[in-house]
């Protein structure tokens, strides 16, 4: 990295720094840390004070990607997408899609459109991973709520990835599903590795080194995210599909082996929350053309609102028998929260010189806006018609915490721990 380079890391680095520092002075503000990192992104960049070059950190900005989905899909529970939370979720995207197609459809008619499929699959994706520290912080992860808000999230990223995997790439269709088919069959047998190795022996490596300097599970994470990352950039596949299945397959190994799972998800955290995402956040503000949302804004409102309409809405109806009205409205602003896939198909869209650059960045500010607004409204609801965890006592947490019996990882019935191979 030359000096240049170093100086855009401190920038960076200061930045991350910092978010947490103003977020906490704000008086009485649901501001996320992420919104805050983003605009730090947009006053250091290029666009804005120019302190710092998006050219010089784009490896560690992907890898804080990366870390993003991996927590997604570490969170992700395979048996959940099977059960009432799983159908429901699957449910809403499909008539989010069908909305999606028919709004795109008369926007293309208009004129307004010309690069159909990026912008149809934009308007119906879900920003699990920036999700979940925000409804991490305001306790809406517990109880059977937390678990449909994780099949919706899930949903909502793991679809669409799916979708340009097959329909936004170059190549052929059948290679791109040979391709699809190959990178999940390798995250099925590395799902299964811990059996072929050994259970017992594997538990004994990684509980000899994980508290002492080797560090052991978090070095695996971090091949294990990285090979993943590496094989679907090989196969031509967006690499969120492969951050996201590594999270899925570590959660498979850590269940399977039957370790404390407590310390490597606090590294994890760590490493994650604490040093690549931020990073990938601000780099995301500094690549945010402010000027070409300030040409149209009214476009990126339009893109905002349509978000709320055709991926929210249809949780009113989804969900009206397993939620009530309040928590309903509650997910119809969590479901409409989105930014890093709309970024990716902002790419694909410019990449291919069809879509058009206002619509470019118009999709990109609408996600950013989504991840300012839409959240603080659902807590704001949340906080309304439910107790704060600190008004509840302590066994209540107890009993209702992530992995509880009722925890957003739990099944809805007596069942035992699923892994990625169906153990």
């Amino acid at each position: 990295m030359d000096e240049h380079g170093l100086e855009t890391l401190l920038a960076v680095a200061l930045a991350a720094a910092l978010a947490p520092i103003i977020a906490a002075a704000l008086p009485k503000s649901r501001v996320p840390q992420v919104v805050i990192l983003i605009l730090f992104g947009i006053l250091i960049g290029p666009h804005g004070l120019g302190f710092a070059d998006t050219g010089s950190i784009p490896l560690l900005s992907n890898i804080g990607l990366g870390f993003l989905f991996l927590l997604a899909g570490y969170e992700l529970q395979p048996r959940l997408l099977r059960q009432r939370p799983g159908r429901l979720a699957i449910y809403g995207w499909v008539m989010s899609a069908v909305l999606s197609i028919a709004v795109v459809a008369g926007l293309a008619a208009a004129g307004q459109v010309h690069d159909f499929v990026p912008i149809a699959l934009a308007l119906t994706t879900t920003a699990l991973g920036t999700l979940l520290p925000i409804l991490g912080d305001n306790g809406m992860l517990n109880g059977r709520f937390g678990q449909h808000v994780l099949a919706a999230g899930a949903v909502g990223e793991l679809f669409p990835i799916i979708a340009i995997s097959l329909f936004l790439t170059k190549r052929n269709q059948f290679v791109a599903i040979g391709s699809l088919l190959a990178v999940g069959v390798g995250a099925l047998i590395l799902a299964a590795l811990p059996r072929l190795f050994g259970d017992a022996r594997l538990r004994r490596v990684i509980e000899q080194g994980r508290r002492a300097t080797a560090q052991t599970t978090l070095r695996i994470s971090i091949v294990l995210l990285l090979a993943l990352l590496v094989a679907a950039e090989r196969f031509g596949l967006d690499v969120v599909l492969g951050a996201m299945l590594a999270g899925m397959v570590l959660r498979s190994w850590t269940r399977k082996i039957g370790v404390d799972v407590g310390p490597l998800e606090d590294k994890l955290d760590a490493v994650g929350y604490g040093l690549f995402i931020p990073i990938f956040f601000v780099v995301s503000g500094m690549t945010l053309d402010v000027a070409g949302i300030l040409r149209d804004p009214l476009r990126m409102v339009a893109f905002l609102v349509l978000l709320l309409i055709v991926r929210g809405l249809p949780s009113l109806l989804i969900y009206r028998r397993a939620l009530p009205m309040p928590q309903r409205l509650e997910m119809i602003f969590i479901t409409a929260t989105t930014m890093p896939l709309l970024i990716a198909l902002a790419e694909i869209g410019q990449q291919d010189g069809v879509m058009l650059p206002a619509n470019a960045a118009a999709m990109v500010g609408a996600g950013v806006l989504s991840v300012l607004i839409y959240p603080s409204i659902a807590a704001a609801l949340a906080s309304k018609y439910r107790p704060q965890p600190a008004e509840r006592s302590a066994p209540e947490l107890a009993a209702d915490g992530p992995l509880a019996a009722d925890g957003p990882l739990a099944a809805e019935g007596p069942l035992a721990e699923e892994d990625m191979t169906g153990g």
